[in-house]
């Protein structure tokens, strides 16, 4: 898979010129990077066929899997939601959390495998966790239209939440925040389609 877009929204401390911010530049990229279909294959291969009807297009929860699996390795916890804070008050648990050097409060990755609204929702959880001095920053991944056709109808994607990142930049608060943008390598017909629910395989 490749990385398309990468859109910073906010960005007003020195976190983003230390070397433990170019560490998860580089695992985000990697990560990214290591997401194969069909798994262990050379690259990200879809099959190019619409998600609009039932049983068609592919699923979305095992690519975020393969994502996830490079970031293990490297020492991010997965699915972490925010320490100490009253359950009924903490929003839901991001993809993926780690722990900065230097005192800096922790970094965030979400991948959208729900619909838009969901999208908003994840750029809300890390906006809060900023303003709340909870998190240094975070990162919203998504398709861009050109992959989001081939998969589950509706998913989040880059296109339609674009028009509202001058509102999430215009918000004041302090550290990190970004929106990437990602797709596939080639179309091919001869790939089998990423199973949708639950029952994918890890892409790794």
């Amino acid at each position: 898979m490749r990385l398309v877009d990468f859109i910073t929204l906010v960005d007003n401390t020195s976190f983003t010129e230390t070397a433990t911010f170019r560490r998860i530049d580089r695992d985000l990229r990697d990560a990214i990077d290591h997401v194969r279909w069909p798994p262990n294959g050379p690259d990200f291969a879809i099959y190019p066929e619409s998600g609009k009807q039932r049983n068609m297009g592919n699923g979305v929860k095992p690519i975020k899997k393969g994502f996830q699996a490079l970031l293990s390795q490297r020492g991010w916890q997965l699915e972490q939601r925010y320490p100490g804070v009253q359950d009924e008050l903490r929003p839901g648990a991001f993809d993926a959390w780690v722990e900065p050097a230097n005192g800096f409060s922790p970094f965030v990755l979400e991948w959208e495998t729900g619909n838009i609204s969901s999208s908003h929702r994840a750029l809300n959880k890390m906006a809060t966790g900023l303003q709340e001095g909870i998190l240094s920053g975070g990162i919203l991944i998504l398709p861009t239209r050109r992959l989001y056709r081939y998969l589950t109808d509706r998913i989040g994607n880059f296109d339609e939440l674009k028009p509202y990142f001058k509102f999430w930049s215009s918000m004041p608060v302090r550290g990190f925040l970004a929106v990437v943008s990602v797709e596939h390598d080639r179309e091919s017909l001869d790939v089998p389609r990423i199973p949708k629910g639950t029952d994918g395989r890890a892409i790794g």
